[in-house]
């Protein structure tokens, strides 16, 4: 269905150059047809003016040695006698098409202040150009037909090479930086994909510039992170040393964050998938969370996961709707698919249009933070098979769905 729709777009780039060649063929086939016409139509006027001046020629003969006036000279036109008069000597000739459907070549001459004329017929000839008019025609059609049909199809080989382009760009904006196009030729189609395979590379190196000063800078904030929770703990209790403690437990959630995100970025990360109770695993993570939401169990299947990947999701899931949505937050197992909602004013147009993005929390509504956690349950997911949408609940609030794959026959 796909490539008959494909086939049939008709502004595709096969039916814009076919549609070029059907009009370069078409403008091709007028001029040919207009001068082929003009030339018969000439050949049949020279030939009756031919046939004319011989059947004159015969006339004046006979009336030279008769001195009898034969011939059509009462039916002659009035312009034609007086052409003849007025060119003694010599002559002359007048295509009458007042009667299309039988159209005459006059000739004649003067013959002593009186006038000889002939007629031949041109029927025949005029008959004769038509026809050649009409197989001109067909020929124009067919011939515009088949350019069409063959410029179509040649237009393929450029159409296959350009879906080549697009297909492997797309692959690159999915996240496969290491596809290539590798073009060949020196044409625009290989120019353009050099160009693709370059802006993936020079991507490719930016990223991994990126992930790779991720992974830096958590590794190094590591060790005196961990200086600092040792410090704090041996404060002496107190409100500023409960302020510190909170801080630092918050700066150090934010640097595994980072590491998380890093390794994901990297690829490093590899799931062990397992038979996993998707009702009993999703109620046990609520509770160890120890936030409030209501658990709802539907139905539920065995799902093929990594435990502790889809513990994280759930519970990324859950913390994100209770610190930026509103109560209640209701999480509900229906089959292999997991659904926290919360009543809030609903994840911002930004997050529906692009996905989640690091350190990006959209609106103020939808309160602080870093924009982490949705980042890392959408990368865990990924890694687990699963697939995590976002969208609005039904009568407001944020909705977000992940769907575990089963288990394997």
């Amino acid at each position: 269905m796909t490539a008959l729709k494909a086939l049939l777009n008709w502004r595709s780039l096969r039916w814009q150059i076919a549609g070029l060649a059907a009009a370069a063929a078409s403008v091709v086939a007028l001029v040919l047809g207009v001068l082929v016409h003009q030339s018969a139509t000439a050949r049949a006027e020279t030939s009756g003016r031919s046939r004319a001046v011989t059947a004159l020629q015969a006339l004046t003969d006979t009336y030279l040695a008769t001195g009898q006036l034969p011939g059509y000279a009462e039916d002659a036109p009035p312009d034609l006698r007086e052409l003849a008069l007025a060119t003694p000597d010599e002559a002359v000739t007048w295509y009458d098409t007042t009667r299309p459907a039988v159209p005459w070549m006059w000739a004649a001459r003067d013959a002593r202040g009186d006038v000889l004329a002939v007629r031949v017929d041109m029927g025949t000839d005029v008959r004769n150009v038509a026809a050649q008019d009409r197989f001109v025609v067909k020929t124009a059609l067919v011939t515009v037909a088949v350019v069409i049909v063959a410029a179509a199809l040649l237009s393929e080989l450029v159409n296959r090479r350009l879906r080549r382009v697009a297909g492997t760009a797309r692959t690159i904006a999915g996240g496969d930086l290491d596809a290539r196009i590798n073009a060949r030729g020196g044409d625009e189609v290989a120019d353009i994909g050099a160009a693709v395979d370059t802006m993936a590379a020079a991507l490719q190196n930016r990223l991994v510039s990126e992930q790779r000063f991720t992974a830096d800078v958590a590794h190094e904030l590591r060790t005196p992170l961990t200086g600092l929770v040792t410090a704090a703990e041996l404060l002496p209790d107190g409100e500023a040393t409960d302020l510190v403690r909170d801080r630092v437990r918050v700066l150090r959630g934010l640097v595994e964050d980072l590491l998380e995100i890093s390794r994901l970025d990297a690829g490093a990360e590899r799931a062990e998938l397992t038979a996993v109770p998707l009702g009993e695993l999703v109620e046990q993570t609520v509770a160890r969370s120890g936030l409030t939401a209501r658990v709802e169990v539907a139905t539920t299947r065995v799902v093929w996961t990594d435990p502790r990947r889809a513990e994280r999701i759930v519970a990324n899931l859950v913390t994100n709707a209770v610190r930026h949505g509103a109560a209640p937050v209701e999480v509900t197992v229906a089959g292999t698919a997991v659904s926290v909602r919360d009543h809030g004013p609903g994840f911002p147009a930004a997050l529906l249009a692009e996905g989640p993005q690091r350190f990006r929390t959209g609106t103020a509504a939808r309160g602080r933070g870093h924009g982490l956690g949705l980042t890392i349950a959408l990368g865990q997911a990924r890694v687990i098979g699963a697939t995590l949408d976002f969208g609005a609940a039904p009568g407001g609030g944020a909705l977000a769905t992940v769907r575990f794959p089963v288990m394997p026959d």
